[in-house]
């Protein structure tokens, strides 16, 4: 009974409470049983917030007896992503840095999920301050894959997407800046929304990059990631990032169909660009032929090449981190762990006109992808390479030489929804991802709504053994530099004003040939007067 109830999702637990067939009591209780049974292995929450969870569910129960339901939400569980605040709970980023950050109140998204009536059972794993990961040197574990626990479970909302696939809770928050939301989804099988960048509030969400950040829910099924949408979307004056666009019933065209709709397929970023694997390209194959059964249009479009779009991320993504992070890296960096480290430091040697020159592209890719958007209504293409790697063989480098599929949308600042696609040969998850005009969050939906309802992989869940295997932490010792190259490192790091250790020094020096090939994939010839992205805020078209 009570795998059962885990197992409802938010649609269906909120049809219930409404009709009283179902107690958010005895749910809130049915998924902190399951948590305690099955987290020991999987380790998505770093904190279980059992008490006030009992409570919250008792005041969602009575309130619901005396006037109803006030929405879909109302007695409903979720967690948060540990980045976002909630009043009373610490905020810890997964980082030594933050682990005695009590917020002092919400996030806005969790004050909306709150007003909803729904019911926080915790704090979720991350990867540290939303980037690097699986890491083993911080003050929690990383999180396991629930398909299989020797995998990658993505990142950096790891914890979230492990959690809602297991079954541990029916929707969490997560944060994408350059696939945080979608890479878990991918990995977990669960679907994953990047909304357009402004929707959703940013607001006591710790920051990665300003210009490319946003929060976004992770759910089993479409529909449950449209309500979480609908409760946490809208204008926040306390957050300069925020738009001011009126928010649309998603529900009113989620079960529409997509018959006569548009699609454009990016099938060069996965086969051309790079290729992935055997398949993820029949997979990919497979769900176009779904997509124009259900009577949509699928042309191939193509767009800059997806270098183009990864070095602009990774530039603007690498700055903007080490500038929110460069006092405390500079004074404690052993506060932090080694893989952010790694991350993070080459930050401090872009420079400022490098760093304008990546805002300037942006601009031009943005333009590039409305462009496309005006002939299709949506674009798509694969989310992930192949199936989740092995933890114990990813290096911290393997981000900067093989950087995912998902950047694209966060340089577009576009809405992305990621689903499951069916699944490798190993048993674990594939996935896709659509992508639709600037707050066109509801044909977004609609869309994968329809290519979800048409076929079988919500029907599979993952078996969680009892036992977790033996763990192999990741060596990510780098060789040392080159005599030459490694001066020049040094004088780098020096006008950087990095006091580096010898493990960071080499690390560095691997790092820094990947920074500098995204650099070089960078245009040096714009127009002349192209304005930076940052200089205006995206509107609905």
């Amino acid at each position: 009974m009570s795998e059962e109830l885990c197992f409802l999702g938010i649609a269906e637990a909120g049809r219930r409470i409404a009709a009283r067939r179902l107690s958010p009591v005895e749910l809130t209780a049915a998924y902190l049983a399951r948590i305690e049974a099955m987290d020991g292995v999987l380790r998505s929450f770093v904190r279980v917030a059992a008490e006030e969870a009992m409570a919250a569910a008792k005041l969602a129960e009575a309130e619901i007896m005396a006037g109803g339901p006030r929405s879909p939400l109302h007695g409903v569980p979720f967690a948060l992503k540990d980045i976002f605040a909630s009043a009373g709970l610490p905020t810890t980023g997964h980082s030594q840095r933050c682990v005695g950050n009590i917020a002092e109140e919400d996030a806005a998204t969790t004050a909306s999920l709150k007003a909803a009536g729904g019911v926080l059972l915790g704090k979720l794993a991350t990867h540290e301050f939303a980037t690097g990961g699986p890491s083993w040197d911080l003050p929690f574990p990383p999180a396991r894959n629930p398909w299989d626990l020797t995998r990658f479970p993505g990142g950096s909302s790891s914890g979230s997407g492990v959690a809602v696939a297991a079954g541990l809770v029916p929707g969490a928050m997560g944060s994408d800046t350059g696939g945080s939301i979608r890479l878990p989804a991918a990995f977990c099988g669960t679907a994953g929304l990047k909304p357009t960048y402004g929707r959703v509030s940013k607001r006591g969400v710790l920051p990665l990059s300003y210009t490319l950040d946003n929060a976004g829910p992770l759910a089993w099924t479409v529909e449950d990631c449209s309500l979480l949408l609908q409760a946490i979307a809208g204008h926040d004056p306390r957050d300069p990032a925020s738009a001011d666009v009126p928010v649309p019933d998603y529900g009113a065209s989620l079960h529409a169909g997509i018959k006569g709709l548009k699609i454009g397929l990016v099938r060069h970023w996965y086969e051309t660009d790079r290729r992935a694997s055997d398949p993820v390209i029949a997979a990919m194959d497979a769900a176009v032929a779904v997509l124009r059964g259900l009577g949509a249009e699928v042309r191939e479009v193509t767009l800059h090449p997806l270098a183009a779009y990864q070095a602009t991320m990774r530039v603007t993504g690498a700055a903007e981190s080490f500038a929110i992070h460069a006092d405390w890296l500079r004074s404690r960096p052993q506060d932090y762990g080694e893989v952010f480290r790694y991350r993070i430091f080459p930050g401090a040697m872009i420079t400022g006109p490098e760093y304008v020159q990546a805002q300037r592209f942006q601009r031009l890719l943005c333009d590039e992808m409305r462009a496309a958007l005006r002939d299709v209504d949506a674009l798509l293409t694969a989310t992930t390479w192949g199936e989740a790697p092995v933890m114990a063989e990813m290096r911290a480098e393997a981000n900067f030489a093989a950087p995912p599929l998902t950047n694209p949308w966060n340089v577009a600042q576009l809405p992305c929804l990621s689903l499951c696609n069916g699944f490798g040969p190993n048993g674990l998850p594939l996935s896709l991802q659509f992508a639709t005009r600037p707050f066109d969050e509801a044909t977004l939906l609609r869309i994968g709504q329809a290519y979800e309802a048409a076929t079988p992989w919500r029907g599979k869940r993952p078996v969680v053994p009892a036992e977790g295997p033996p763990e192999y932490p990741v060596s990510q010792a780098a060789p040392a530099p080159a005599a030459g190259w490694g001066a020049e490192v040094s004088a780098l790091a020096r006008h950087a004003a990095l006091g580096l250790d010898a493990a960071q020094f080499a690390q560095m020096a691997e790092a820094l040939p990947h920074l500098d090939a995204m650099l070089a994939a960078l245009p040096r010839d714009l127009p002349f007067g192209a304005e930076p992205a940052n200089t205006t805020h995206l509107r609905a078209e």
